[in-house]
Order: structure tokens, then C-alpha cells, then sequence
């Protein structure tokens, strides 16, 4: 019986290969620069993680038919779900004499090579960790560089082995599963054991970053006690040095029952028992570096890394081939998930260091990327900038940077003068400055939330201060111009994630406009560990607040400031990160260690500009100096002199584990009078102050009114006209003249709410033509701005669902819309037959090509159902596009705003022939024609299973497969 059964099981594994190879096919000629989230697997949903509508699955039976040699039912295609289901219609199908062409014989894939080793159907970091040991387990994972020792290297069966003796450890310690156990260790091979070891024992890692020096163990644990008693640590592994004061640290957390080393976990051979995990277990608890306030615990689970991770890599492009460096500390985000978790993930070697190593010599870190050819690297601003100022050409000689492809720059505020002269300075040494990548990020979406395309360069904006204090608008204007701001673009938002920006009262904001940056997606948060308060204050509904300021132009999002940071001062915000650049280029001034940050005066209630900057000049005289020239560069930068300027000694400007400057406590240890002693001003200057700031106040408010008045306006003027159109297309005779009413009702309707609409290309509209029309889908607003503008009658092709509403059935009726069935693939491919006997009848049928529309900027992938129809019969299809109507009515808002649309009709294209290759090319043209004329970003080339999963939910926008239009 066993012998009978081993052929067949091979020949079912064969089929199983060949049916996937067939869909992976089919899905590369249907997005050839699609990066996949997932891999294709028997239970990938044909509709949601592959996207493919009724006549993409047309063309998959066939292909189906002719590789196996069999018919299919056409009842296959509403039925089958998943390509487990047509697998098991294969099994059971007769031969047919049919010969496989050669175009679309599939062979079994073989071995990829070590460009593809990510674990893609792990649901756990421990499954990404057993994928790799079983696969591969002698395969070097990390090297671990130390200065003037020999390079230490671990496996993956180091890891996992080395893990499972620290857990047995800890289970002989009574760690049970969800209890937290806190890492206090520097970068090492022992930081790697134990994080994994608290993840087999069941338990929650809490990363904490460790003391600098032995003199500091004290104050450093008294800060990291309120952590400790957050997050109920039951246990700390740490260093030697604080194990000597665990029983005083015991005596202030309640939780805390055992301060020891790794070691102590190693010794004794205990015996370590599996715990089982699953992807929405909690995977460790990531405080945050408390810039802004005190530190919260983020809650991130094994699917919000694995999400984030995958979506990362994907448009970074990460293979088996890459090779990370970095010196990035293992307590940060960025070095624990972006640097360690995705290297581990992807299977690319990670070269790592301690970060005293590169603050020491800098230049380590690029010699790192010269020996082991590093492709990927990342570091906070400062450490690009630390290179500049530090490296003289004697240390450089004979480097090479020219493996270097993506140089992540992230963590804080990115300077654009900083990446500029990063490039300048190191592309003699082989950098490419398309490498330069500046990503946004934040712990509350894992670590990454917006990344630029691999080879593109940074994107760097000039905008006018002025109409950015007074009116939020970000306004370009040239280079170099006086009273400008640089912005560094951070790219676009991950795949399956979205952000937008909102004002004050939570109404989202145009394109240019500053405002709060939220987001969500599935690399976010739950909220924070055991702190409902600042939970609640996280979350607006389904978006959580990222806390900073940013704008949004053409898809790319610029970072301005963090919301907190901003002061207001005589009506005008000023960017605290900007004038602490510029004070830090002062000679005899830190770089680094300046604070700006405003100050409360009570009396006037007014906030006082104070500029913090560390110095190692002593005496009055020189000290005084130093404050005339920050006052200069102040004025020149902001045309008004700061309130007060501190010169202090080196180490007063408190800063975050990362870094970054902790404002917020630094204002707190100057009113506390910490630091100098505050001047003040007098009672008239700070009058006048005041009353600078109520105008602008007051124009706010206004505005805001304003906004809420067009926008009940705008549906004032719909209701008294689009009733009365309703009654005249019912009663008109002539399909002709119910359309000249339609256009002449809408024209009104755009006139009287001040929408001007500009035309292009409309000589490119031949009346008598005959036409397959195809636009772009960006609002609600669409099909109206369509219908009031196109000089010929066409056929929307639209839902069958809005049949469900009697007026608007019986108007779409009127004017000959083309109902069709969306979710029925049956109907859905005699849906296609019928608009290709309309075409042939003289009808010309208007698609919405994208198949759906979504809040965020962007052109989605184009459904087929247009481009067969034309290939067919042979029809030309016309390009049209819309501008201006996203931000004037968004997905999901019914909050209408003002602004202009442009109506752009490009040259019909035809079809180069009439099969399934033509209907690909067709299409691919008049994407790529509508892209050109849309300004917006490509959302085709990283549109992901993970992403289509996330468009497809019923809270973002209407779901689509057939792609057809839903207006």
C-alpha cells in the first residue's frame, strides 16, 4: 500500500507545484512590479490576498486547461475560492487531447539561491527563527565586530540552541507565560540569547537600555524604575556591575524578584519545556524614549513586527543577498526591529558593533560596510552628520562605499543640509547619493510607517515660512530664498498602511497643508502596557496620533515638527529643531547639545523662546560672546531675538536613550531655575507679545468656520439642485437632451459652489467615434465632474448594488448606465459579453478603471474588464484624467472643501491585437498615459497582498473585482 501511495503523493506535490507556478505567472504578467507580501500558497484567497476579478480568472482556466489537459466547468469560477479548490477540480478531471503550448508550460520551481530565504508563511518570530535552523542551520546569521578583538560570528542553530538554554533558565526561575522580563545589556551575543529565551519561556521582553558609565548605575536605575514597576518586570538580566545593587532595586519594584546575569540562566542544565506562541501574542514591550513626555509601553505583537518587518522589505527591496551593518544599540527600534528582526527575517547577514565603537571612531562603521560589502545601513541624523564632522581624508583612504544601497536616516528629524553633505563629502569614496534613504517611523506603528523607493534619492522641498506660520499652507518657493524652511521628503506610507493630516478638530486636510499626522495600519499598536489614559489619547477612532506635524504633497510626506515642540511666539510657530542646527554650527557651541524649547511666562500668559546650548568656555566674558552670536544667528534666521539664552557646561541638555533631545524635561529643569536664571522681559514688550499672538488665533478660528460654512453651502446647493435634475431626467423623452440637462444642472453645480474645472486634450474627443473611455478614481466626485464635462454621450459602467435605491436607479436608468454584478464571477464574465455587444452596437461604455477608489494619493493598479472589452472588439480606448477631486471630496468624508479640478483627455489608444497579451498591453499604455497627467504616486509597483487586503476593508472604501466602477 505504501509503495502505491508514494508515486501519488508525488504526483499530487507536482500538480500542487505546477497550479501555484501557473497562478505566480499569471499574477507577475497581471502587475509585473508587484512586490509580494506573501507567498502564494493553496489557501490564498483568489479574491482578497490575489485580486483577481472575473476575467483574470477566465484566463486562469484556461491556462489550467491547457497545462493539465483537461475542461473545466465554467461553474469553477463563482465557486472556487482558493487554489486549493481548483486543485481538487484537477484531481478529479478526465484528460482531454489537448497539447500545452510553450508559452505557458509550467515547469516545478527549484532552488531560488539565498535571494529568497524569508520564512513568508511564519506567523511568529520564533517560526522566522526555526524556518532558518531547519533549512539552513549552520548558515552564519550576525557577525558581532569589537575593536581589537577577533570577529565573533553566530548561526542560526547558535541562536536557537544558545536561546533555549536561557529559557530553560528562566522556566527553573518560575517565568510563566505574559510575565515580562526586562534585558539591561549591552550589544553583545548574550543580548541575542536572552531576547529569544524570554520568547520560548513564553515570556514578554523588555528592552532597557543599560548605564554608560559605572558612576552613573545609581541615577541611571532610579530613572528606570518607573518602567520596571509599568511594566511588572519580573525578572532583570543585566550586567555584573548592576547586580551588586539588585537587592536596593528589589526593594523599590514589587514585581522584581530576581537582578542577575546571563550566566545565571545558563548554569545548571535545566530543562527547557516549549511554550506555544501565536501571532497575536505579545512579542516585547517597547518604551518609548520619552522625548516628548515620560516613557509608555508600546504593545507590539508577533503579527504587528512581521507586518511591519514585510512591508519594510518589500519596498526596500531586501533579498538573502543583502548584507546590514549596524552599530544602532539593540534597546532602540531601530536596531532591535529594522536592523536585527528584518535582517533575521530576510536571511541576510547583519554585521553589528556597539554603539560606543562608532561614537568612539566613526569611522568603523564605514570601514564595516567597505570589509563585509554592506548594502544596508541605518542611523539617526546625528550620525550621518557625526561622520562629516568628524572624519578627516587620512582615515578614509582606500575606502569603498559603493555597495551601499539604502542609507536609512530616521529616529529624529532628518536635516536636509545634513543629507546633502553626507553625499558630497563620501560620493568621492563611492557612495551613491541615490542611496540616501530618510524614512519616518515611530514606535507605535513598530518602527516604520513611510519609506522612498530604493535608488531614488531624497526628495528635498524649499516652502515659504511665512505662509506656513500664518495660513498652514506649504507654499514651495526657490532655494536659497530668505524666509524659507527645508523639508526632507520620508517617502510614502508602508504597503497595507495609511496616514493622513488633521486639523485641530479632526477633519482631514488637503494636499500642502499642515496638520497632525495619523495613521493606521497592521503594524500598529494596541495601545500602551497597563496605561488606559494615554491609550484613549492615542486613538482618534481607527487612526492613532502620531504626535508630530506634517504635510503631505504628491504622496510624499515631509515631517515639519513634533505638535508638542512647536512654540508659538508673537502669532508665528518656530521649528525648535531648526534654530538648534543652526546654534550648534556656532563655534565653541556642542553640536548636539542645544535645547530650544518655549517656556510659559504666567504673568502674560505668553510663551518665552529659550535657547539651552552647552558650552566648554568658561568665564563671563566668553560666555557672553557665545549668546551675542546665538542672538544673531536667531534673528537671522527667525527675525527676532530669542527671550533667553543659557550657556551651560556639557551634559545639562538632557537627552533620550536614541539621542534626541528631551525638551520637554529640559524646559521643566529650567523653570525649575536648573540652569541659569531667566530674564524678564518687560511689561510692555510682553503686551505686545500678546497681543501679536490674538490675530492669528482669531484667523484661525475663522478660517475654520469658514471651512464648516462652504461645507453645509455645498450640500445646500446639491439638494436644491440636484432634486429638480432628478425630475427633469424622468421626464425628458430624449436620451440625448436628458444628458444636455445633466450637463447643464452639473455646470450650475459647480458654478454656484466655486469648483472651476479646466479642460485638456478635448480635441482628442471625435464625436462619432467609437470609444472605450477609462479614467482614473480619486473621489465621489468623479463621475458627476465627468458627466458635466465630456462632450459625447457615454455609458458609465457602474454596481449592480445601486440598483438597490429607487431614485438613483430610476436617474442611471434614464441616462443608460450599465449596471453590472461585482461579486458573482458568473455574471460578472456575462457582464463583459454584454459591454462588448453594447460596443458593437455603437455604445460608448465609461470605466473606472482602478475598480474602487481610497482616501490616500495614489494610482492603484488597473482592473481588465476595460482593456479585454477593447481588445476584443477592436475598439480604442480613451485616456482621461482627473486632478483636484480627492482633495476636494475624499473616500469616506462628506466634508466637502474648496478647491480646483482639471479634466485631462488624452489620445485614444488602440489595441495592438486581440488576445489576452494585447488586453495586458492595452492596458499598461494607458496606465502609464494616466499616471503622467495624475501627479500621484505609483501605488502598482509595491501594491502587495497585504495591501490589497487592507483596500479591500469595508471601513476604508467599497470593494471592487470586476473592475468596474462604483459611482
Amino acid at each position: 500500500m505504501n509503495s502505491r501511495s508514494s508515486p501519488e503523493k508525488r504526483k499530487s506535490a507536482d500538480q500542487e507545484s505546477v497550479l501555484l507556478r501557473i497562478i505566480q505567472q499569471l499574477m507577475e504578467e497581471l502587475h509585473p512590479q508587484m512586490q509580494s507580501a506573501r507567498p502564494i500558497q493553496l489557501d490564498s484567497s483568489l479574491d482578497r490576498d490575489l485580486g483577481l476579478d472575473s476575467l483574470a480568472r477566465v484566463e486562469l482556466l484556461g491556462r489550467i486547461e491547457q497545462q493539465f489537459e483537461i475542461a473545466l466547468s465554467e461553474h469553477i469560477l463563482a465557486t472556487a475560492e482558493s487554489p486549493r479548490d481548483l486543485l481538487r477540480c484537477i484531481k478529479t478531471s478526465h484528460k482531454i487531447a489537448v497539447l500545452p503550448s510553450p508559452e505557458t508550460t509550467i515547469t516545478p520551481s527549484g532552488d531560488n539561491g539565498p535571494a529568497e530565504l524569508a520564512p513568508l508563511s511564519a506567523t511568529t518570530l520564533l517560526e522566522v527563527l526555526n524556518s532558518h535552523v531547519h533549512s539552513d542551520p549552520e548558515r552564519i546569521h550576525l557577525v558581532y565586530e569589537q575593536h581589537g578583538q577577533p570577529e565573533q560570528t553566530l548561526t542560526y542553530e547558535e541562536l536557537s540552541r544558545g536561546a533555549e538554554r536561557i529559557a530553560a533558565g528562566l522556566q527553573h526561575h518560575n517565568i510563566e507565560p505574559g510575565d515580562t522580563v526586562a534585558i539591561m545589556l549591552p550589544t553583545g551575543l548574550d543580548y541575542f540569547f536572552c531576547f529569544f529565551g524570554i520568547l520560548l519561556a513564553g515570556g514578554i521582553p523588555v528592552p532597557l537600555y543599560p548605564p554608560a558609565r559605572p558612576t552613573q548605575i545609581e541615577e541611571h536605575l532610579r530613572r528606570h524604575r518607573g518602567i520596571l514597576n509599568n511594566g511588572r518586570a519580573k525578572i532583570l538580566i543585566t550586567m555584573a556591575e548592576v547586580k551588586q545593587i539588585g537587592r536596593l532595586l528589589k526593594a523599590r519594584v514589587e514585581s522584581l524578584e530576581t537582578v542577575d546575569t546571563p550566566e545565571a540562566f545558563v548554569n545548571g542544565g535545566n530543562k527547557f519545556t516549549p511554550i506555544p506562541v501565536s501571532s497575536n501574542d505579545v512579542a516585547f514591550i517597547q518604551y518609548t524614549s520619552g522625548s516628548t513626555g515620560d516613557p509608555k509601553g508600546v504593545v507590539l505583537t508577533h503579527a504587528n513586527l512581521l507586518a511591519n518587518i514585510r512591508a519594510m522589505g518589500g519596498v526596500a527591496k531586501v533579498s538573502g543577498a543583502d548584507v546590514f551593518v549596524s552599530w544602532l544599540p539593540l534597546y532602540h527600534d531601530m536596531g532591535l526591529i529594522g536592523a536585527w528582526f528584518g535582517s533575521l527575517y530576510y536571511g541576510c547577514r547583519l554585521v553589528i558593533m556597539q554603539p560606543l565603537s562608532f561614537l568612539a571612531r566613526p569611522e568603523r562603521w564605514l570601514w564595516a560596510i567597505h570589509k563585509h560589502r554592506g548594502t544596508l545601513s541605518a542611523s539617526p541624523n546625528f550620525g550621518y552628520e557625526f561622520c562629516i564632522r568628524r572624519l578627516d581624508d587620512k582615515r578614509l583612504e582606500g575606502l569603498d562605499l559603493s555597495s551601499w544601497r539604502m542609507a536609512f536616516n530616521g529616529a529624529e528629524p532628518v536635516s536636509a543640509e545634513t543629507i546633502t553633505c553626507f553625499s558630497e563629502r563620501f560620493e568621492p569614496y563611492g557612495f551613491n547619493p541615490r542611496a540616501a534613504a530618510p524614512v519616518y517611523g515611530l514606535a507605535e506603528s513598530s518602527v516604520g510607517l513611510a519609506f522612498p523607493p530604493p535608488d531614488r534619492g531624497p526628495i528635498i522641498e524649499t516652502v515659504s515660512r511665512e505662509t506656513l506660520n500664518i495660513s498652514g499652507r506649504a507654499v514651495p518657493v526657490e532655494a536659497g530664498e530668505s524666509g524659507s524652511l527645508k523639508f526632507v521628503s520620508c517617502g510614502n506610507p508602508l504597503p497595507g498602511h495609511q496616514i493622513r493630516i488633521v486639523d485641530e478638530s479632526g477633519r482631514e486636510l488637503p494636499d500642502r497643508y499642515q496638520g497632525l499626522l495619523q495613521f493606521k495600519g497592521p503594524s500598529a499598536t494596541s495601545g500602551y502596557f497597563r496605561n488606559p489614559q494615554k491609550s484613549r489619547e492615542l486613538f482618534c477612532g481607527q487612526w492613532l496620533d502620531s504626535g508630530d506635524l506634517a504635510y503631505a504633497a504628491n504622496g510624499e510626506l515631509f515631517i515639519t515638527s513634533r505638535i508638542k515642540d512647536i512654540i508659538i511666539r508673537g502669532g508665528r510657530n518656530i521649528y525648535p529643531h531648526e534654530l538648534e542646527e543652526l546654534v550648534g554650527n556656532i563655534p565653541d557651541i556642542r553640536k548636539g547639545c542645544v535645547a530650544v524649547f518655549g517656556s510659559l511666562e504666567e504673568k502674560s500668559g505668553t510663551e518665552r523662546l529659550v535657547i539651552l546650548a552647552e558650552s566648554r568656555k568658561q568665564g563671563e566674558q566668553a560666555r557672553d560672546e557665545l549668546r551675542s552670536q546665538v542672538v544673531n544667528h536667531s534673528v537671522d534666521l527667525l527675525g527676532m531675538p530669542p527671550d533667553e539664552v543659557v550657556i551651560a557646561p556639557p551634559g545639562t541638555v538632557l537627552k533620550t536613550s536614541s539621542g534626541k533631545i528631551r525638551r520637554g524635561a529640559c524646559r521643566e529643569l529650567y523653570e525649575q531655575g536648573g540652569v541659569g536664571k531667566p530674564r524678564r522681559a518687560l511689561w510692555l514688550q510682553l503686551t505686545r507679545i500678546a497681543l501679536g499672538g490674538v490675530v492669528p488665533q482669531i484667523r484661525r478660528q475663522l478660517r475654520r468656520f469658514g471651512e464648516s460654512l462652504y461645507a453645509a453651502y455645498c450640500w445646500l446647493i446639491y439638494g436644491l439642485i440636484g432634486v429638480p435634475l432628478w425630475l427633469l431626467v424622468v421626464v425628458v423623452p430624449s436620451l440625448n437632451l436628458r444628458w444636455r440637462v445633466v450637463r447643464r444642472g452639473l455646470g450650475l453645480l459647480f458654478f454656484f459652489t466655486g469648483v472651476k474645472i479646466t479642460r485638456y486634450g478635448f480635441e482628442n474627443v471625435t464625436p462619432d467615434q467609437p470609444l472605450i473611455l477609462v479614467s482614473n478614481h480619486a473621489s465621489y466626485l468623479d463621475s458627476l465632474v465627468l458627466a458635466a464635462t465630456l462632450p459625447i454621450s457615454c455609458s458609465f459602467v457602474a454596481k449592480a448594488e445601486l440598483e438597490d435605491n429607487f431614485f438613483v436607479r430610476v436617474m442611471l436608468n434614464r441616462l443608460d448606465v450599465i449596471f453590472v454584478e461585482r461579486f458573482d464571477m458568473e455574471k460578472g464574465v456575462a457582464d463583459s459579453h454584454r459591454i462588448e455587444e453594447h460596443v458593437a452596437a455603437g455604445r460608448r461604455p465609461l470605466f473606472f478603471a482602478e475598480g474602487t477608489l481610497q482616501r490616500m494619493v495614489g494610482l492603484l493598479p488597473f482592473q481588465l474588464g476595460a482593456f479585454v472589452t477593447g481588445a476584443r472588439t477592436e475598439v480604442p480606448v480613451l485616456p482621461i484624467t482627473i486632478r483636484g477631486t480627492r482633495n476636494i471630496l475624499r473616500s469616506g468624508s462628506w466634508f466637502p472643501r474648496r478647491g480646483r479640478i482639471s479634466v485631462t483627455v488624452s489620445e485614444p489608444i488602440p489595441a495592438k491585437s486581440s488576445d489576452w497579451d494585447g488586453a495586458i498591453t492595452l492596458r499598461d499604455a494607458v496606465r502609464d498615459q494616466i499616471l503622467r497627467s495624475c501627479g500621484e504616486p505609483d501605488l502598482g509597483n509595491v501594491y502587495t497582498s497585504l495591501s490589497q487586503m487592507e483596500l479591500k476593508r469595508p471601513e476604508n472604501h467599497e470593494q471592487s473585482n470586476s473592475g468596474h466602477p462604483h459611482d
